[in-house]
């Protein structure tokens, strides 16, 4: 599994509000974590496997002024010496490498650009469930707005063994390059438009069945659409949009 994103977590400022938004979106279900101590959420596609997590956002990142943000976890072999790796290569660690009693060890990291992104190895090597490319309510793209697009390939790349797939040339826009561990990409990236305010960010869409009947239920719960539906290579349908505490997010579907 390494080199994997195997869990997706959203840390916000309202988490019932957050709860009732993305089950009513993507057709997720909700119960608490079980978790001794903890106040935290596990959302569950609709075949009932965990997908995601759901938390309120610490102190720390209020103080920050850190809005609302979806966080990927990707799979490493080891996440003492892939948090070490990070920095040696021009990332930076700001959560050091911690466990989680009963579940694994975990590091939250940034790239060189400042993508946030976190480590992390199950306790005895166990991970998340995965599901087929598709699979109704697990995670279907990962996507980086990146600082360089050469420069970022090159740190994951090196961390994570990905390789290229297809280059799409989207024009003024720049490259957008497919990428994968295995024989199919599992996400893409490209340089950040000099248009977007934000630092290089990760974006995760969504598996759900028909595009513009999301919209409708992501106009109705109180998120805002912010791009599209637009069609993307392949056939697929997607749309981008936030959430109402603000946080970024992102939905695929194989149909309009």
């Amino acid at each position: 599994m390494h080199g994997n994103f195997v869990w997706y977590e959203l840390m916000t400022t309202d988490t019932k509000g957050a709860d009732a938004f993305y089950t009513t979106v993507t057709g997720w279900g909700s119960k608490d974590s079980g978790m001794p101590g903890a106040d935290y959420t596990l959302f569950t596609a609709p075949s009932g496997e965990q997908v995601a997590g759901l938390m309120t956002m610490p102190q720390s990142a209020l103080d920050m002024n850190i809005p609302p943000a979806w966080l990927g976890y990707i799979a490493v072999h080891d996440v003492d010496a892939a948090a070490a790796d990070v920095a040696a290569n021009g990332g930076t660690v700001h959560r050091a490498p911690d466990d989680i009693p009963g579940v694994g060890r975990f590091a939250v990291v940034t790239d060189p650009h400042g993508g946030v992104f976190a480590l992390f190895r199950g306790t005895d090597g166990d991970m998340p469930p995965t599901a087929p490319m598709g699979t109704p309510g697990f995670i279907g793209w990962h996507e980086l707005m990146a600082g360089d697009l050469d420069t970022a390939f090159a740190f994951y790349s090196k961390l994570f063994n990905w390789i290229k797939f297809e280059a799409m040339d989207m024009g003024p826009m720049g490259i957008y390059q497919l990428f994968g561990t295995g024989e199919a990409a599992f996400g893409g990236m490209m340089t950040k438009f000099a248009s977007i305010p934000a630092p290089p960010y990760w974006s995760f869409y969504i598996n759900v069945e028909a595009i513009d009947a999301a919209i409708e239920r992501i106009h109705s719960a109180g998120g805002t659409v912010v791009n599209g539906p637009m069609e993307v290579p392949g056939g697929a349908w997607v749309v981008q949009g936030t959430d109402p505490q603000g946080a970024f997010f992102a939905l695929v579907a194989p149909k309009r």
